[in-house]
């Protein structure tokens, strides 16, 4: 069983006319790409890769990379920062049998069932620890 790790990044794509652009005035505008990648935090080996133009989100990605890794192979957890903290990538997650270890977003509320339980516990804590720092003068 591996776990993955999965994350975004963007990368600047210069187009043709960019370098004459720059040396004779013009336009800066810059043409960026978003690469989204998932690893197996293990072997370190890319297993999934996305790329897409920067307007897309790195929540709508992870569906289609967890895809990218054969059904029969395990996933025992998918580690991924708050901008996947929605129900979609938690539903991919749980469809592969695997855990989301996915921070809750600043304003998370809590999610009616049947959706996943593991968000849940990880919500609860927080909200009490958010609780005491509003008690705080």
């Amino acid at each position: 069983m591996h776990c993955r790790a999965v994350d975004s990044t963007g990368i600047k794509a210069e187009g043709e006319g960019e370098r004459n652009a720059r040396k004779h005035g013009g336009s800066k505008r810059r043409i960026w790409r978003k690469i989204h990648i998932g690893i197996d935090e293990e072997t370190l080996e890319v297993r999934a890769v996305e790329i897409t133009s920067s307007s897309v989100g790195d929540a709508p990605v992870l569906p289609d990379l967890l895809n990218q890794i054969p059904p029969n192979q395990d996933i025992g957890s998918v580690t991924a920062d708050g901008a996947y903290d929605t129900r979609k990538c938690h539903e991919a997650i749980a469809a592969r049998d695997a855990y989301a270890v996915i921070p809750p977003r600043k304003n998370a509320k809590p999610w009616k069932p049947p959706l996943v339980h593991a968000r849940m516990r990880v919500l609860r804590p927080c909200r009490a620890v958010d609780q005491r720092r509003s008690d705080c003068p």
